[in-house]
């Protein structure tokens, strides 16, 4: 049976993340791990210390150990409610099947023993510490997408019923993947699928873009193969706009970190210029 596991943090997120997950779980008839992991700087108790006469400090220290404790307490507890919660609206979504684990340390290092058995990783496109006004990435979407051997659903603010999907296609390894799982994967039966490329219309580009269109026609998918004249992180987003797509696959972070880092990446461009679910292959 397959197996998705989706990540939530008690941000406004936590909902759609439910709500993806349920989507993806009854197209796919597969199980659903919910994961959340409180941080160590989180439930840990700090050491306090300062310019304070011995008596006086001791006294201090305990106390403050004492409000660590308790706050830690009350962290795990709000965990367990928003896993509980999250637990709730799958089932209401007709989902049997649905596990909670919550865990301590590091979400990437926790996400990384147990995705080994899960087909599909669902997230948040923001935590609950982000800058919405910034349009702040979740400090840990990066590090996931990249670390991640799992295919990787990023909710948006809100879930939608998926009936039209954009494929961004630039014929690169990861674009490829993603047409293959496309191809073969029961999470995208009966919906139609736009096909797009963007740049200009070449022989070579061409028949990258006529072999794709080929393999999803010939895994029963309805397809429209198109080329989109102007830049990716534009041309995809305007598109989606456009033609009221509601969900975006595409290949993740082609190039290193490095570079990314450097010159920009059109993969974080991307999710942050959407405001539909997006799913990511690398």
């Amino acid at each position: 049976m397959a197996l998705i596991l989706a990540c939530i943090d008690g941000s406004v997120y936590s909902d759609s993340v439910a709500d993806n997950a349920a989507w993806a779980a009854g197209r796919l008839a597969a199980s659903i791990e919910l994961l959340q992991v409180l941080g160590r700087r989180e439930v840990e108790s700090q050491d306090r210390s300062g310019r304070i006469l011995p008596k006086a400090r001791r006294q201090l220290l305990e106390q403050l150990a004492a409000v660590d404790s308790e706050r830690a307490k009350l962290l795990q507890q709000q965990a367990r409610l928003d896993l509980e919660t999250a637990k709730e609206r799958i089932g209401k979504a007709g989902i049997d099947g649905v596990s909670a684990v919550l865990r301590h340390g590091d979400l990437l290092e926790a996400l990384a023993e147990r995705e080994a058995q899960a087909d599909l990783v669902v997230i948040g496109k923001r935590g609950e510490a982000a800058d919405f006004a910034k349009l702040h990435l979740g400090s840990n979407l990066e590090r996931i997408i990249r670390a991640s051997h799992r295919p990787v659903l990023i909710a948006a603010r809100a879930f939608h019923p998926v009936t039209k999907v954009l494929l961004a296609f630039d014929g690169r390894a990861s674009a490829l993947k993603a047409v293959d799982a496309m191809s073969r994967s029961p999470l995208f039966e009966g919906i139609k699928v736009d096909l797009v490329t963007v740049g200009q219309d070449v022989d070579e580009a061409q028949r990258k873009l006529d072999d794709a269109a080929a393999q999803l026609r010939g895994g029963g998918l309805e397809v429209d193969a198109r080329f989109e004249p102007g830049q990716p992180e534009t041309a995809i987003a305007k598109a989606v706009e456009r033609d009221q797509i509601d969900l975006l696959v595409m290949g993740a972070y082609g190039h290193s970190r490095l570079r990314s880092l450097v010159i920009g990446s059109t993969t974080s461009e991307m999710i942050r210029a959407c405001r539909i679910p997006i799913l990511l292959y690398r």
